[in-house]
C-alpha cells in the first residue's frame, strides 16, 4: 500500500464518519490486531477530528464494555474474528454503528493467511462492511487542518490500582514522539523498512508505525509475532529496522540460521529486556551470528502517559551494560527526567535510587474523566511515574522496576528486575520472574520462578546454590522451577500469575 493509497482509503473512512454525523471530539473504537485496516481507520478517525480508542482484541466482554462505556464511543471498527465477544460487550453502550472487516479483505491475491489468523470467519452480524466504505466515492472530508492540540486518542493503561485509565493524547503528542523516536531511538529515514509485529493497539506498536511514517519509510506489518515469518519477512523485504524483545531477536536469529535466510539488511536493532535481559554475551552473539552491522541495544524508557520513547541508547563499547542493570540511556531532545524521594518528593542526588519523574512535549493532558488520578500523577508538568530508578554519574537513567515491586529484605532494598537480570546470566535458565512474599523474620523475601532451557534437569536447590555464589546474601531468592513462564501478549512476565502460583504453593505446604 502506497502513501497515496493510504491517504485515499483513510479519506473514505473520514467521509463515512462525516456522513454518520460524527463531530470533532466524538469517540471511535477500533478493535483489530495488526492488519492494514487498523492503520487506515486510525488516520481516517484523526482526519475528522474524532478520538481514536484502541481496544485490545484479546479483551473479553466486561473489559470491552468498560472502555466503551468509559469513552462513550459511538462507532466501532471491528475485525470479524472478534465479533461475538464485541457484540456481547457492546450491548447497552452508546455504540450505534459497527464497521467490520476480515483479514482476507486486504490480503494480496494468492497470499497465505498470516500465522495466528483465522480464515473464512463469518461476517459480523448487522455490521457495515469496511470494503464497501473503501469502494464508495469520497464525500465530504474536512480540508482545514485539525487542531493538533485537541484530544485525538484515548490510550488505556492498567496502572497499579483500580480500573484502567484513558490517557488523553493529541496529534501533537504523536508528532513529537514520531520525530524524536525516528531521529534518536530508532534512527530511521525515508529508506528505512521497519518490521512491525508489536501490537499496534498497544502504544509501543502505534509508535512503531508513526515513527516510520514520520520519515516516509516502509512498514512491514506482521499480524502476530512468529519467528519463522519474521525471519522470512526480513529477508524478503530487505528490512532495515527491527524492534522487539531480546527473546524475539534471539529466536529470529536461530530461525534465520535454520532456514538459511539473511538478516544482513538490518541497520538498527532495538530490543526490550522483558524476560531475557540484554547482556554483553547476547550482544556479541548477535554481532557474530546475524551478519548485521546493527548494534543490539536497549530500546527506550517510557509510559503510555507520555507516549513512550523518552530515552535513547547507542550500545557503544558496552558501557550501557556495565554497572547497574536497567540502563535506558539519555533523554531524547525536549524531554527531561529526574529522581526524587518517594516520601518527601525532594530531588535525589546522582546515584541515589528513588522515583523517576518525567516531563515531555508528548505528556498526556490527563486521565480521561478522572481528575483525582490526574492530580496525583501530574505535578507542574512532571509525571510521577511510580517507577524506581537511578541516574548514574554520566547522566544516564537506569530503570529498576515498579515501586510496588521493590522489596524490603531486612530493611535492604531488593529490586526484582535486578535479580531477573542476574538469573538471566545463568546458562540453563530460559526465563525468570521474581516476586516478593511476606516473611516473619525478614519482612519480605524474593521468590524466583524460573523456566529451564530444554533438556536441563536442574533443581531449585542447584539454582539457589548458584545464586549464593553470584548474588549478595540478602538478595538470594527462594527458587521455584516451573514448566513454562506465564507471558502477557506484550512479551512481559505476568507477575499476577506468579503471585497466584506462590499462593497455591503456600496453601499446599500449609495443608
Amino acid at each position: 500500500m502506497s502513501y497515496t493509497e493510504l491517504d485515499d482509503l483513510s479519506d473514505r473512512v473520514a467521509s463515512r464518519l462525516n456522513a454518520l454525523g460524527l463531530m470533532p471530539g466524538d469517540k471511535v473504537a477500533v478493535m483489530m490486531p495488526n492488519v492494514p485496516q487498523f492503520i487506515v481507520a486510525f488516520f481516517g478517525i484523526l482526519k475528522v477530528g474524532c478520538v481514536h480508542v484502541p481496544i485490545n482484541p484479546m479483551f473479553r466482554r466486561q473489559e470491552i464494555r468498560y472502555e466503551l462505556e468509559d469513552t462513550g464511543a459511538k462507532v466501532a471498527f471491528l475485525l470479524d474474528d472478534f465479533a461475538e465477544e464485541f457484540e456481547r460487550g457492546s450491548k447497552g453502550t452508546r455504540v450505534e454503528v459497527v464497521i467490520a472487516t476480515s483479514v482476507e479483505d486486504l490480503l494480496p491475491q494468492g497470499a497465505d493467511m498470516p500465522s495466528g489468523a483465522q480464515s473464512n470467519v463469518p461476517p459480523a452480524a448487522g455490521a457495515e462492511r469496511l470494503m464497501n466504505v473503501f469502494s464508495e466515492p469520497t464525500g465530504s472530508v474536512p480540508q482545514d487542518p485539525m487542531d493538533i492540540h485537541a484530544l485525538a486518542a484515548l490510550n488505556y493503561t492498567g496502572g497499579t490500582t483500580g480500573m484502567p485509565k484513558g490517557c488523553k493524547h493529541t496529534q501533537a503528542d504523536m508528532l513529537y514522539t514520531a520525530v524524536a523516536g525516528a531521529t534518536h531511538v530508532t534512527s530511521l529515514d525515508r529508506n528505512s523498512v521497519t518490521l512491525l509485529y508489536l501490537p499496534i493497539f498497544w502504544i509501543a506498536g502505534e509508535d512503531g508505525f508513526l515513527v516510520t511514517f514520520a520519515c516516509g519509510g516502509t512498514v512491514v506489518l506482521q499480524y502476530r509475532y512468529d519467528a519463522y515469518e519474521a525471519a522470512q519477512a526480513i529477508a524478503r523485504n530487505g528490512v532495515t529496522a527491527f524492534i522487539g524483545t531480546v527473546d524475539n531477536a534471539l529466536e529470529v536469529l536461530e530461525v534465520s540460521k535454520r532456514i538459511d535466510v539473511s538478516l544482513a539488511t538490518i541497520e538498527t536493532a532495538t530490543v526490550m529486556s522483558f524476560v531475557t535481559k540484554l547482556s554483553s554475551d547476547v550482544r556479541e552473539r548477535w554481532r557474530l551470528e546475524s551478519g548485521s552491522a546493527a548494534i543490539l541495544r536497549e530500546s527506550s524508557y517510557g509510559l503510555t502517559e507520555d507516549h513512550t520513547m523518552d530515552t535513547f541508547t547507542l550500545g557503544l563499547d558496552d558501557i550501557d551494560l556495565e554497572g547497574r542493570p536497567g540502563f535506558v540511556g539519555l533523554p531524547v531532545p525536549g524531554t527531561d527526567f529526574a529522581i526524587i524521594d518517594f516520601l518527601t518528593e525532594e530531588l535525589n542526588p546522582i546515584g541515589v535510587e528513588g522515583q523517576i519523574i518525567v516531563r515531555s512535549p508528548s505528556m498526556m493532558a490527563g486521565y480521561y474523566e478522572n481528575e483525582e488520578a490526574t492530580s496525583e500523577t501530574l505535578r507542574d508538568g512532571w509525571l510521577l511515574t511510580g517507577d524506581s530508578g537511578v541516574i548514574d554519574e554520566r547522566g544516564c537513567l537506569h530503570y529498576l522496576g515498579r515501586r510496588k515491586e521493590m522489596l524490603k529484605v531486612n530493611g535492604m532494598s531488593v529490586f526484582p528486575s535486578e535479580l531477573e537480570f542476574q538469573l538471566s546470566l545463568h546458562s540453563d535458565i530460559a526465563a525468570a520472574g521474581v516476586i516478593g512474599q511476606p516473611d516473619e523474620a525478614k519482612g519480605e523475601v524474593p521468590v524466583a520462578f524460573v523456566e529451564l532451557r530444554h533438556g536441563c534437569d536442574l533443581e531449585a536447590k542447584d539454582i539457589e546454590s548458584w545464586c549464593r555464589q553470584n548474588i549478595a546474601p540478602y538478595k538470594v531468592p527462594r527458587v521455584r522451577v516451573i514448566a513454562e513462564m506465564p507471558m502477557a501478549p506484550t512479551g512481559k512476565v505476568m507477575k499476577s500469575e506468579l503471585v497466584r502460583y506462590a499462593d497455591a504453593i503456600k496453601v499446599s505446604s500449609s495443608t
